[in-house]
């Protein structure tokens, strides 16, 4: 199973202040472990929202706002996707996250073969054969 780790933002991370190097050592330890251990699949930290924008719809029509955005608190700062065998194991790597301070969000990713058998699934299924060849 694939699970995102989603780092919550905060005053710090929307105001665009860059980790110390002492936190970015620990990141980079903690990365390592995970990678050794086989689980870590892809992870990055993401620039301020004032750096971002958002694209709404409504009836198919697309509505663009640039950043920033307020409440820091509910934007993503950074993720990992990780391969754990349940979400139990999930949370015990989010619970090794060297952060003083700060919010980490488990959730599940969904598998193609969590969808029922289709044309449209089967198309799916070809696209990210393509893509695991890049």
């Amino acid at each position: 199973m694939r699970f995102m780790l989603i780092v919550k933002g905060n005053k710090d991370s929307e105001a665009g202040v860059l980790p110390t190097e002492q936190e970015l050592a620990e990141m980079g330890k903690f990365n390592e472990e995970m990678v050794k251990a086989g689980v870590m699949l892809a992870g990055d930290g993401l620039q301020a929202s004032s750096k971002g924008a958002r694209v709404t719809f409504s009836n198919r029509k697309p509505t663009v706002v640039d950043g920033p955005f307020t409440e820091a608190k509910e934007l993503v700062a950074g993720y990992w996707i990780i391969q754990a065998r349940s979400k139990e194991e999930a949370v015990q790597w989010a619970r090794r996250v060297p952060f003083v301070d700060g919010e980490i969000e488990v959730r599940q990713l969904f598998e193609l073969s969590d969808f029922p058998a289709g044309d449209a699934i089967d198309l799916h299924k070809d696209l990210q054969q393509k893509l695991s060849k890049q």
